[in-house]
């Protein structure tokens, strides 16, 4: 992984933080994916609430899809729970469509089966043309709120690239484990700041940065900052995705 980005034409580049610096923010607590607290931070700033209806079909395209995909590939659910890190049971709950899962579990799930995650939240159909309203985008959110994330390219559009813009409340934090092999990811900053961690290597970045980075590796992102931060992710899944 490059130790930095590209310069910009203002000279100024992302902080790269020294190996071993500390970080403020507690972990996101996932493993209860029964969990769904609102952000209440997050819809202060102005994020598109949704409704019950549009959360509900959110909850039943990921339920058919994940028993879509883990029947393919033949695998039984507690070989998936093992392979995901995911309880047996919440497993269960998702493709029973009892419970909303949340983002860090969502995310578990799609890398235990080597999918894009955009996978798990079905196909809607292929377009030529398609408007999608800020209202129509169901955001999937962290179990303690301070952390939303919203897919901005339906499902299967453009294959192997996702695109999500992401809103970090105050110590947001989202942990993920590496992707596949080859992975890439692009963040562009929007506004607020943002601490990047991948693998052994920190920055910090700034609105207006753009950091890319190989998502091969354990990652997180965290917002030590008191505003909201609000960025762009652009993935290009790798070969096993």
């Amino acid at each position: 992984m490059a130790s930095e980005t590209k310069k910009r034409t203002t000279g100024r580049r992302p902080k790269r933080v020294e190996r071993g610096a500390s970080t403020a923010g507690a972990p996101l607590r996932d493993e209860d994916p029964t969990e769904l607290a609102p952000s209440i931070a997050l819809r202060a700033a102005g994020t598109p609430k949704g409704d019950e209806v549009g959360a509900a079909e959110l909850g039943r395209r990921v339920a058919d899809s994940l028993r879509r995909i883990r029947r393919t590939r033949g695998l039984s659910l507690d070989q998936l729970a093992a392979q995901s890190g995911v309880s047996r049971a919440a497993l269960s709950q998702i493709e029973g469509s009892r419970t909303n899962p949340t983002l860090a579990v969502l995310w578990k799930i799609a890398v235990g089966l080597g999918v894009p995650f955009g996978a798990l939240l079905g196909d809607q159909g292929e377009q030529r043309c398609r408007l999608l309203r800020a209202e129509d985008i169901a955001p999937l959110r962290s179990v303690d709120g301070r952390v939303e994330s919203r897919l901005l390219t339906p499902a299967g559009a453009t294959p192997g690239h996702e695109t999500y813009e992401l809103r970090f409340a105050p110590r947001g934090l989202l942990s993920s484990e590496a992707h596949a092999l080859g992975t890439h990811e692009t963040i562009v900053m929007l506004t607020g700041t943002l601490r990047i961690v991948a693998g052994d290597e920190t920055f910090d970045l700034a609105p207006g940065d753009a950091f890319h980075f190989r998502a091969d590796v354990a990652h997180r992102y965290e917002n030590r900052a008191t505003r909201e931060a609000r960025f762009l992710n652009v993935i290009q899944y790798g070969s096993e995705a």
